[in-house]
Formats: C-alpha cells, sequence, structure tokens
C-alpha cells in the first residue's frame, strides 16, 4: 500500500483519516481540496487540475484525499489501494455542520488559505444526492478498474 486513494461523499472523513494514514503508514497525505482550490473560493480550471494531480501520481507513494471527478481516472488508474468512505448521509451532513462549528470563521487545515469553512445549499444537495448518483458512479467503476488493486469500501 504505497499510493492511496480516498475517496467518498462530503463529511465522510476523508481527510481525518489520510491524516492517521499518513502518520501510519509514513506517507504524505495530500488534500485535493487543498491543492485545488484557489483563495476566496475560487476553483483551478480543469486543466490546470489535470496537471497538479498527474504530477501527484508521478510520486512513488502518496494518500489522495478528495473527489473531483474530472481527475478521478487519473488518481484511479496510479493508485494501488482505493478506500471508499461509504458512510451515510445524514453523518455526512452531522459531520460537516460540526466542521462549519469548529473551524467558523477560518480555513480547516486540509483545506486552502483565506477559504473559510462555509456551508451552502448545493454542497448540501450534494451530499444528500451521493448515495444516489456518486456512489453508483463509484461502484461501477469498481466493476471495471484492474483486479489487482486493493478496494476497501468503510461503512463506519
Amino acid at each position: 500500500m504505497k499510493r492511496v486513494l480516498l475517496i467518498g461523499s462530503g463529511g465522510a472523513g476523508k481527510s481525518t483519516l489520510a491524516r492517521k494514514m499518513s502518520k501510519q503508514l509514513n506517507i504524505t497525505a495530500f488534500h485535493l481540496d487543498k491543492l485545488l482550490w484557489k483563495p476566496n473560493w475560487q476553483m483551478t480550471p480543469k486543466p490546470e487540475q489535470a496537471i497538479i494531480v498527474n504530477n501527484l501520481v508521478r510520486q512513488d507513494s502518496w494518500i489522495i484525499d478528495g473527489n473531483y471527478n474530472g481527475t478521478l481516472d487519473i488518481r484511479v488508474a496510479a493508485a494501488d489501494t482505493i478506500v471508499f468512505l461509504d458512510r451515510s448521509r445524514f453523518v455526512c451532513i452531522y459531520q460537516v455542520f460540526k466542521r462549519l462549528l469548529q473551524y467558523r470563521g477560518t480555513s480547516r487545515p486540509d483545506m486552502q488559505d483565506d477559504c473559510p469553512e462555509k456551508i451552502d445549499w448545493d454542497f448540501l444537495k450534494w451530499i444528500w444526492q451521493f448515495p444516489n448518483k456518486q456512489k453508483v458512479i463509484i461502484m461501477n467503476m469498481f466493476e471495471t478498474i484492474d483486479q489487482s488493486k486493493n478496494i476497501v469500501i468503510l461503512k463506519r
């Protein structure tokens, strides 16, 4: 386990797990939220996202957390282990509100500076619809990827 991809709904615990795995395995964790968001919640253009992710996956070892479908294929192809945090939408929404209170007015450690923690309806809607939309895409992807990859699905 040298190239680990962590995916799942917002609030599922990807960044927390990435930090813990990083310490345990002594592998650098990269948070896509920190790398792809620019100050004041400006998203990096998609072509630049692909460059950033391609540079990351060329490294010998890494833990990358984040969804970002535009570069998911790059990360899946390079990963030896894929961890899907399949958490309840209720747990994810609770975690997002807990995070909002914890980091109110500041940027969390796994987020770009000058992106103070916030919640909007689009994000909550995305979390709520994740099991019916994104999870289906992820589960279908698991059926088609190289069998040599370790796939771990965590419900808790």
